[in-house]
């Protein structure tokens, strides 16, 4: 065999593999979907059985301990069966049974086995089909353990759906969903102070970027003992200093398909030299995103500042297949209506979005952040290495 057989074997014989692979990882993500879709739908049924048996007082006290052990006496190694997750499978089915309730009468798929040794009306496990404005596909997706969180800590029905369609988009762990439902993503959501509908003419795509922002966000990277002891720009570049070397919190932070370019980014234009403080690019937007950050209360002339940078990135840096890029005003502090009403006027896309650091977030959150002292630690580590380039 030639060397240019061989290779064009190879060749064959990698893209073979790349097909198998894809479908081989098609298929265990198919598994793994229904193995979930499975397991809601019989820890619901069971949330059922239960509720219906321990509201209506059948059952006395302690029976849901009492199951729990028998049930793991009959079944050695069983797991997630201990009474306070069967308690949770009931809040589940009791929390959701509204959707059966108010949206479709007996969709529900019973067990129907002859072999059981009970009824086969005892447990009804969840089928739900084509429920209008229900997402479905998302809440069937995510896993016990995000419907558990969810419903711990969202009430209304919208702010829940809302939170499942966010671990679903973004394939948050519990703990990274956990985190933005303390930070109140829902009631910030498309609330920020912008001009993208007067100045993106694709009503589609000012939209999609109206909801790929917030209008406060959560730095609890930043080193609160570095600011207020100096003036506001040293105050401004130890928070951008902070944000570059935890730049991955800092994009999760801010949602899916953030890219970071790079800070003090330079231009010179007609030998005016413009500093950049944060670069992304967006892949969902495909735009260039600018952070213009500000440790204080916003102000008029912010715009303008962000406006030029805008202007320049559009004519020098803009590639053919990208879209305008859009500019984001982050500061301290910033009265959105009035925000807004100003930059009608200014013909680039841009928003100002406020954002809180460790020492103004509730005691409660407090506790679940790092301590101050690791976080001054990886700032002089930070500095240590800035010196030394």
């Amino acid at each position: 065999m030639g060397g240019d057989e061989m290779k064009s074997n190879i060749s064959t014989y990698q893209n073979a593999v790349e097909i198998i692979k894809t479908a081989i990882l098609q298929s265990q993500a198919r598994a793994a979907k229904a193995i979930n879709q499975e397991q809601l739908s019989l820890y619901y049924g069971i949330g059922r059985y239960v509720s219906e048996n321990t509201r209506n007082k059948k059952w006395g006290d302690g029976a849901i301990e009492v199951i729990s052990n028998l049930l793991r006496q009959e079944l050695p190694g069983l797991r997630g069966f201990s009474a306070r997750s069967i308690r949770n499978m009931r809040a589940f089915y009791e929390e959701w049974r509204i959707i059966e309730t108010h949206n479709f009468a007996d969709t529900s798929a019973k067990i129907n086995n002859s072999s059981l040794p009970f009824s086969d009306s005892e447990i009804h496990q969840l089928e739900l089909v084509n429920l209008p404005d229900f997402p479905l596909k998302e809440f069937l997706s995510i896993s016990f353990s995000h419907h558990i969180a969810i419903l711990t800590k969202a009430k209304a029905y919208e702010e829940r759906v809302f939170y499942i369609k966010y671990a679903d988009t973004y394939k948050a762990s519990v703990d990274g969903l956990e985190k933005v439902m303390k930070q109140n993503l829902f009631l910030h959501q498309d609330n920020l102070p912008n001009n993208f509908i007067a100045t993106i003419p694709d009503y589609k795509k000012a939209y999609r970027a109206i909801s790929m922002f917030k209008d406060e966000y959560l730095l609890d990277f930043i080193n609160v003992e570095e600011l207020g002891m100096h003036d506001e720009d040293i105050d401004e570049r130890v928070i951008e200093n902070n944000i570059v070397h935890n730049i991955k919190n800092f994009i999760m932070t801010f949602g899916k398909g953030f890219c970071f370019i790079g800070n003090q980014v330079h231009f010179d234009k007609l030998g005016h030299d413009h500093w950049i403080d944060i670069l992304f690019f967006n892949r969902d937007l495909n735009r260039t995103v600018v952070f213009e950050l500000k440790n204080g209360d916003f102000k008029v002339a912010y715009l303008a500042q962000l406006s030029s940078y805008l202007r320049i990135l559009n004519d020098d840096d803009r590639r053919a297949h990208e879209e305008a890029p859009i500019g984001i005003i982050l500061c301290k502090n910033a009265d959105k209506t009035y925000a807004e009403y100003i930059m009608q006027d200014f013909r680039q896309p841009m928003g100002v979005a406020t954002y809180k650091t460790v020492d103004e977030i509730n005691p409660e959150l407090l506790k679940v952040l790092p301590p101050k002292e690791e976080l001054q630690r990886l700032f002089d580590q930070y500095n240590k290495k800035e010196d030394k380039k």
